[in-house]
């Protein structure tokens, strides 16, 4: 391969747009051959055979619009791990409808709607996964242990969360002692859980892979990001429990916070060098910079929540060193401090998408949706705390932009499975597609 088309594979050309078929990139920085060690992905005649019946579409031009259809069967192939960012994104929806400042008659009645359409969309995608491992023998070993889906695999926890907190604040009856009880039992399951993700998924990725510091991609937060989540959801639902169950949810849950939120601050040191160094990732990728405004955002609600969530008269070291009445100002203040944070990774993923917007569709668009979500209800959560209608109103300003974004990500995203766009051989997050940089 040439000097001069490595040249333009390095600056993020998509292979087949310089003229060289999809399946033979090999030589770019970052970008790696689908069946080769470095991927992670098959090895042997099994692996061989997997990749040549779900790939090898031949001299197709993968961005030709004219391009051959495939059918449902062969597609469902390459339904990745990702899509859950689609219940994510919409159990986080009905959960910023509960939460609105502003209410309007019906507006409860709507976000109960869309939280069982959400239950709904992830039967179907866990329906459609359990069809793609079932069809297409070898592909569940492959997508857990792939060096660009498996980081998307703890979307399906992230999916699961959205599902206990919409769960708490719209099915359960807070007189229901079996509800309550309930509850707690699911976030400790999911506490163990996500625990085990977060170890599990790093250590692999630590043994068997080598990802260079100009590949790091938001993307390398998510395994962190379930069981971060376990302090936003004991800060939902501490407020119901009672006072026995009540205190370990909410100690375990701020233990569960300060993990993720300290991984996050590694990884962003990480991502803030490859940017000094490497410049924004390729266009086809930037949407998911989105995601380093998660993990600020859902701390500062999850401390606040989980502040407010303790008795009035807990007094933790029997001697009133430890007073609700100092730990909750300092829990606001933790939040405006962090909030900031997102409010600074929120500009710079606009910034960056509004200099080149992606050319094609792809599901890491949903990043636009979930993490903002966090941000939004972390705002909502201070400016009631500060008692400011300023704050409450520019959350319900955020709130309008976020369903626009929502709707507009799911019309894309309805529209790209329509003309093939993805489910397609080398167009999903099953495959480094020579972007990756």
């Amino acid at each position: 391969m040439s000097s001069e088309l490595l040249g333009e594979m390095e600056k993020g050309i998509p292979s087949a747009a310089i003229g060289i078929p999809p399946y033979q990139v090999s030589g770019s920085v970052g970008a790696t051959r689908v069946n080769s060690p470095d991927a992670s992905i098959h090895d042997g005649k099994e692996g061989h055979d997997l990749e040549k019946s779900i790939y090898d579409i031949g001299d197709i031009n993968i961005f030709d619009p004219n391009r051959p259809k495939f059918k449902l069967s062969r597609r469902i192939a390459h339904f990745t791990w990702a899509w859950f960012t689609l219940p994510m994104s919409t159990g986080g929806l009905a959960l910023l409808l509960y939460a609105q400042p502003h209410q309007f008659p019906g507006l409860r009645q709507i976000g109960f709607a869309v939280y069982i359409i959400n239950l709904v969309i992830f039967a179907c995608l866990l329906a459609a996964m359990t069809m793609r491992f079932v069809l297409h023998k070898g592909t569940f070993k492959t997508s857990i242990t792939h060096s660009r889906e498996a980081f998307f695999v703890p979307t399906f926890f992230l999916a699961i969360a959205t599902i206990i907190t919409g769960t708490q604040r719209y099915a359960i009856a807070e007189q229901s002692d079996s509800s309550v009880w309930f509850i707690s039992a699911l976030f400790w399951g999911y506490v163990a859980a996500s625990l085990f993700v977060a170890i599990a998924q790093y250590s692999y990725v630590f043994r068997t892979h080598s990802l260079g510091l100009q590949t790091m991609m938001p993307t390398w937060i998510l395994p962190i990001f379930p069981i971060m989540l376990s302090g936003t959801i004991a800060s939902v639902i501490a407020e119901t429990q009672p006072q026995m169950n009540a205190i370990p949810i909410i100690i375990v849950g701020l233990t569960c916070q300060g993990l993720g939120l300290s991984v996050a601050f590694m990884m962003y040191a990480h991502m803030v060098g490859r940017l000094m160094s490497r410049g924004m990732p390729n266009r086809e990728h930037r949407a998911g910079l989105f995601m380093n405004v998660g993990p600020p955002a859902f701390t500062a609600l999850a401390i606040i929540g989980m502040a407010n969530g303790l008795p009035d008269n807990l007094d933790i070291n029997m001697d009133m060193v430890l007073d609700m009445r100092i730990v909750r100002p300092i829990a606001v203040v933790g939040a405006i401090f962090l909030w900031a944070l997102s409010l600074w990774w929120f500009g710079i993923a606009v910034v960056s998408v509004a200099m080149s917007p992606p050319q094609y569709f792809h599901l890491n668009w949903w990043a636009m949706a979930f993490p903002n979500t966090g941000f939004i209800l972390a705002t909502i959560a201070i400016g009631n705390e500060l008692q400011h209608e300023g704050i409450r109103w520019l959350a319900s300003a955020m709130s309008i932009f976020l369903v626009l974004t929502y709707c507009f990500v799911l019309f894309n995203l309805v529209r790209a499975v329509a003309v093939q766009d993805i489910m397609y051989p080398w167009r999903d997050e099953d495959v480094l597609d020579g972007t990756d940089n």
